[in-house]
């Protein structure tokens, strides 16, 4: 027993992180090491849950409206990211510069990044939100949404489209304040978001008090007016020029070199921002296609997972910041410490969460759901997720710590061979000639997921991306 507890400690200590001979300096205490990983973390972590519950809470409190009412909020989703592709593209650029230059100590080049993607994020969230809501049924038609509830998908996707506008303005400056560190700033304004989302959410999908009930629409316009609140705090964080970022800090809005920097790294993450929304798209296609009550378990599951994923998610964002920051301070040895450190966090929490989920599966489905035959079909897709969350939160963060170095062709090749390519083929094959139906899409996933984590482990145990120039 004594053995095995020195081996469990060793396995969280730095020393066994890493070979002597990329030692470059002195590296602090693994107390020092964990407390700076926690203080980014855990504001990223629950951040990062907290827009996932958006969407959550939103299913919870149409679920009692029925199947259909799960699936029209359901089949939104993806078309909602697809549309958003371009912005998470620029933010992924905007954390991976800010960091770097808050490693090297130029404060002024990481204001020119945020004004410049804001800009950017500003025009392009507008007309990429006009074209949705034109194109709303053509999107929705594609995604598989069937003729029973279609309609009812468009009110709920147009709607959400309007306050698109400012959660992606609210997301570039929050991923400019994840680069530096600042990850409470994101988590607050999230926070106040979700709880304006879950007062109206009562209010408009119930008719509580003096609000008429609106039901699905409902949902949508309390989305709406939680993401403009959270846009508005935002726009304070960065008001206060004693603030690290700041409005009057960094210059020109419009900075030529900073648009070409960004854009270096944004036109490869455009790439595999694309290759994810493709892979999701078509595959949750694939799941639409086998029926109204399958569609909404296969959403009450995935909304189990999104919240699951948050949590690595969150993490992820954290490394990306620590290990572009090392990086940025010439610090190779501290990037792939804070990555270890980050990955053996998330394989802890991995553990626990798919313990809780297997235990209490039921109990979490009736959050969503008092529909019986949804809960009976989304049963063994909780069963197999449990098992996902052990590959899916540890890959999401070493993807987060190769993020961060601006090693992001890699990235997007390999989104293209898992979730673009073996994700949606497996779905389709699995689910419908060999009849095995949401359990099949669903081991797609596990699949998917064992995939990506193999693969990302390996590059990063390589560690040539400790020597990206950015």
């Amino acid at each position: 027993m004594k053995v095995l507890s020195t081996k469990i400690l060793s396995f969280y200590k730095w020393q066994s992180m890493i070979d002597e001979n990329q030692i470059i300096g002195e590296i602090p205490s693994n107390k020092k090491i964990y407390k700076r990983t926690f203080d980014i973390a855990w504001p990223s972590a629950l951040e990062s849950i907290s827009m996932s519950l958006i969407g959550a809470i939103d299913m919870m409190m149409v679920g009692n409206l029925g199947a259909k009412a799960i699936a029209s909020v359901g089949i939104s989703t993806q078309p909602k990211f697809i549309i958003m592709a371009p912005i998470m593209a620029l933010n992924i650029a905007v954390t991976v510069l800010v960091s770097r230059r808050k490693g090297e100590g130029n404060r002024k080049a990481a204001n020119e990044y945020l004004l410049t993607a804001w800009f950017i994020s500003g025009v392009l969230s507008i007309l990429l939100s006009v074209l949705g809501i034109i194109f709303a049924r053509d999107l929705l038609t594609f995604a598989g949404a069937r003729f029973d509830y279609i309609d009812t998908a468009m009110d709920y996707f147009r709607i959400i489209m309007v306050g698109n506008i400012f959660y992606c303005m609210a997301l570039t400056i929050s991923s400019a304040q994840r680069g530096v560190g600042l990850t409470k700033i994101s988590l607050r304004i999230n926070l106040a978001a979700n709880l304006v989302n879950l007062v109206m959410n009562a209010m408009l999908i119930n008719g509580l008090l003096f609000f008429p009930r609106l039901e699905i629409k409902g949902a949508a316009i309390a989305t709406a007016i939680g993401n403009f609140v959270a846009f508005v705090i935002a726009l304070k964080s960065i008001s206060n020029s004693d603030e690290y970022l700041a409005f009057d800090y960094g210059g020109k809005i419009i900075d030529f070199k900073a648009m070409k920097d960004i854009f270096n790294i944004a036109s490869t993450s455009i790439v595999e921002q694309v290759f994810l929304r493709i892979g999701f798209f078509m595959y949750a296609k694939s799941v639409a296609g086998l029926g109204t009550v399958a569609f909404a378990a296969h959403q009450v599951t995935m909304n189990v997972m999104h919240i699951s994923f948050s949590i690595g998610d969150g993490l992820s964002v954290a490394t990306s910041s620590l290990v572009g920051q090392s990086l940025g301070s010439k610090r190779g040895d501290m990037a792939i410490i804070h990555g270890i450190v980050s990955q053996r966090i998330g394989f802890t929490i991995a553990i626990t969460v798919s313990i809780l989920i297997t235990v209490f599966k039921v109990p979490i489905l009736h959050l969503f759901t008092n529909d019986l035959e949804v809960i009976k079909t989304a049963f063994i897709p909780m069963g197999i997720l449990a098992i996902c969350i052990l590959f899916q939160i540890p890959q999401v963060i070493t993807i987060g710590s190769l993020r961060g170095a601006g090693d992001v062709k890699f990235v997007a090749v390999l989104m293209f061979i898992s979730v673009t390519t073996l994700r949606p083929f497996l779905a389709y094959l699995l689910s419908y000639p060999m009849g095995l139906g949401l359990t099949g899409a669903w081991l797609s996933v596990l699949f998917d997921q064992f995939t990506r984590s193999y693969i990302s482990t390996n590059r990063f145990k390589k560690a040539e991306w400790i020597k990206i120039k950015i």
